[in-house]
């Protein structure tokens, strides 16, 4: 089978060459002229073969948006595009709205695995027209990891259900990777606890915790011990929000997923406008002291202010101060030296995560 693959980034790069290495043949476009097989989206169209498959892996919004229009002016009736970046599933249905008049298919993928797939395999997660998805199963079968179908690969139903499920798992992936977090830090406060790591690693087999992101955090701890000099500074990709948003619209309770992503927007902040609020209030009713940003010998002696395994905000000479930076910096930059994170890059403006040949990719 031949495939046409626009976006080649960290993720589209990988998964062409995970379907060459089954035996596929595909052909790439992106802007980069490194990494592209073809110089145009043209000609690629032209160089495959009916019924033509397509797959889009390139960033969220308007650049996918304007990819599928092109498709559809140079696409015939029985070719079929793959959306497999991270697009918000109503979009889903308008893309679909501008191909199923001309009779182009059009199946919307979610794909987790991140870097690891090339390897491992990639989860993945279809919406879309039963004959549409069945065209292009081989390519799913060559990307999905090895073993049971149903194991790595679900067509979830109508076009939309790929993302709308990509979203919930990325959701549930914020409030997993926020307990083990939680944990961490409890067993960093202990003293009587003297191996952290130790602890993690000794649940990657045999416990009900045992996971595949257990197994990352091991490796993150093997790399940088104690997390040292890391910053807290997380991003989020948009599917947390998404996740969110559609839990208060269908009514469903959704408080552990919720937490996890504003403890990301917490993090962000050097000081925080809502616990300014409880500092004034607990002021007022009960004649508390309230700490001042210049002043930090208002607070009670004796108080625990932060476990052993946390620093305090702190100023340039070190003295401690509230809602000051922590050192590590909150920045683009600092986030991008800090690692890797789970999700597609950094959205401060509320868009949907990205994906393909941009500097950010979908997890």
């Amino acid at each position: 089978m031949k495939i046409g693959m626009i976006g080649l980034g960290k993720m589209g790069g990988n998964m062409r060459e995970r379907l060459r290495r089954a035996g596929l043949e595909v052909v790439g476009y992106d802007l980069n002229e490194d990494v592209r097989d073809v110089d145009s989206i043209e000609a690629l169209v032209e160089s495959l073969e009916a019924p033509r498959v397509v797959w889009v892996m390139v960033p969220h919004g308007d650049p996918t948006r304007s990819t599928v229009e092109t498709l559809g002016e140079l696409l015939s009736e029985g070719d079929m595009v793959i959306e497999g970046g991270n697009s918000h599933f109503s979009e889903d249905r308008e893309l679909d709205a501008i191909l199923e008049p001309k009779g182009i298919g059009y199946v919307d993928c979610g794909v987790s695995g991140g870097i690891w797939g090339l390897d491992n395999g990639y989860g993945l997660m279809c919406g879309g027209r039963t004959e549409h998805v069945e065209l292009a199963m081989p390519v799913f079968d060559a990307l999905r990891p090895e073993g049971p179908r149903e194991e790595g690969f679900v067509h979830a139903g109508d076009v939309g259900a790929g993302h709308y499920a990509k979203m919930v798992h990325n959701g549930i992936e914020y409030g997993l990777m926020h307990a083990y977090a939680e944990g961490f830090e409890l067993l960093t406060a202990k003293d009587i606890v003297k191996d952290v790591k130790g602890c993690f690693q000794a649940w990657t087999r045999g416990t009900v915790v045992r996971s595949w992101l257990l197994d990352l955090l091991v490796k993150a701890l093997d790399e940088t011990p104690g997390l040292e000099g890391i910053s807290e500074y997380t991003t989020d990709s948009g599917e947390g929000r998404w996740t969110v948003e559609e839990a208060i619209e269908m009514a469903v309770p959704m408080p552990v997923i919720s937490a996890a992503l504003f403890a990301r927007f917490a993090s962000r902040q050097e000081n925080s406008p809502a616990m300014q609020a409880v500092a004034a209030l607990r002021g007022q009713f009960g004649g508390h002291a309230v700490e001042m940003l210049d002043d930090p010998d208002t607070r009670t002696e004796g108080e625990v202010e932060v476990h052993g395994g946390a620093e305090p905000k702190q100023d340039d000479s070190g003295e401690r101060r509230v809602g000051a930076d922590d050192g590590s910096g909150s920045s683009d930059e600092a986030a991008t030296e800090a690692g890797p994170s789970s999700g597609t890059g950094r959205t401060e403006d509320g868009q949907g995560p990205t994906s393909g040949s941009g500097d950010t990719d979908p997890a």
